[in-house]
């Protein structure tokens, strides 16, 4: 499949760059993969779209507070933004993380910086393209505690924000879903920040289940596929958990013959990484590189919710092997004309 294909012009006005009044208030545009049908709704509505016995994957990732400023001994400010962490620990109360770091090329092998009362970055090896191996230590506090005392929520960057804008403290809340509990990602899964408490007792009181997945989004969800042709791109590795109590439930599921209903991408990718050829899950922890484009054959999603994804994404090119490149083409075409908002904090679609 020629990349060109996942290419679409999208007006900025249409990038949204603040979420809906409430998590619920978003638009929902749903699409038949049958028939090709597209209809439009508010994500409210989603309780009536779905049948009693469904079950909805969430990810329950949550967003570390991986934006660090900090001054050098000069006076400078610094800014790291982790990206990965590194299976070679420090020391107790030591992480260390790929991340970027700018002035990149101001900067030196074996600074320090201190991050609020406790965190101290030292950057320890440089990389390429902006990045460094760093090491974070809490100053007697998990890193974990420290960073979120010192850090900030990392946005994308199609989210302007100027220093000091109060939508900031907004941020920190909306920008992860209700699900989040473990930390480790660097970006939301941005279909579950459509959820709210409420709507969750209505898909309860509707008959759907909610169980959950965990896959650390990382930086690499925004790197363009800039191959020709997408087969020949490698996507970046992401850790996920599926627990034993999901894969039982899911299992369930299916043999009582509910559908199981992903909520984003990343869901999609845990449940297809721990899929059998029957459709069935098995418990599994570790790192995924599966990538999902045009041609592949699902073996556990039945029906998905995700977002409008950006041009040239390994997202896009999963929501097209779900649902065919010319349905999503014709899709994301009467969502522009219809004035949708995209990508994290925009609308959403229904896809089954």
């Amino acid at each position: 499949m020629r990349t060109a294909l996942l290419e679409y012009d999208l007006p900025e006005r249409l990038v949204a760059q603040h979420p809906a009044p409430r998590r619920r208030d978003a638009r929902l545009m749903t699409l038949s993969r049958t028939t090709g049908g597209i209809g439009h709704r508010g994500f409210s509505e989603l309780p009536f779209l779905l049948r009693r016995g469904d079950l909805l994957v969430v990810n329950d990732t949550k967003v570390i507070h991986g934006r660090l400023r900090a001054s050098r001994g000069t006076g400078g400010a610094v800014e790291v933004f982790l990206l990965t962490p590194l299976p070679e620990t420090g020391g107790a109360g030591e992480e260390r993380w790929e991340a970027l770091a700018r002035p990149s090329k101001r900067l030196t092998e074996g600074e320090e910086f201190k991050v609020g009362d406790a965190l101290q970055v030292r950057l320890e090896r440089r990389l390429d393209e902006g990045r460094w191996e760093v090491l974070l230590s809490g100053g007697g506090v998990t890193v974990a505690k420290a960073l979120e005392r010192a850090g900030d929520v990392p946005l994308p960057p199609y989210i302007r924000r100027r220093p000091g804008d109060p939508a900031a403290k907004e941020d920190a809340v909306r920008y992860q879903t209700v699900f989040a509990r473990n930390p480790g990602s660097v970006a939301a899964p941005t279909a579950g920040l459509h959820f709210d408490e409420e709507l969750l007792g209505e898909l309860a009181t509707a008959g759907v289940g909610v169980t959950r997945v965990t896959l650390s989004v990382g930086y690499g969800t925004f790197s363009p596929i800039r191959t020709e042709e997408v087969e020949a791109y490698r996507i970046h590795p992401e850790p996920y958990r599926l627990p034993p109590e999901t894969a039982a439930e899911i299992n369930a599921v299916r043999a009582g013959g509910g559908r199981v209903v992903a909520v984003g991408t990343t869901s999609v990718r845990t449940l297809e990484t721990c899929a059998a050829e029957d459709g069935t899950v098995a418990p599994s922890t570790g790192v995924t590189r599966k990538f999902i484009f045009p041609g592949y054959r699902f073996r556990v999603v039945d029906a998905l919710v995700t977002n409008f994804h950006l041009p040239r994404s390994s997202l896009l090119a999963l929501v097209m092997a779900f649902a065919g490149v010319d349905e999503v083409r014709a899709a994301y075409r009467e969502a522009i004309a219809r004035e949708y908002r995209f990508y994290s904090y925009g609308d959403a679609m229904f896809i089954e």
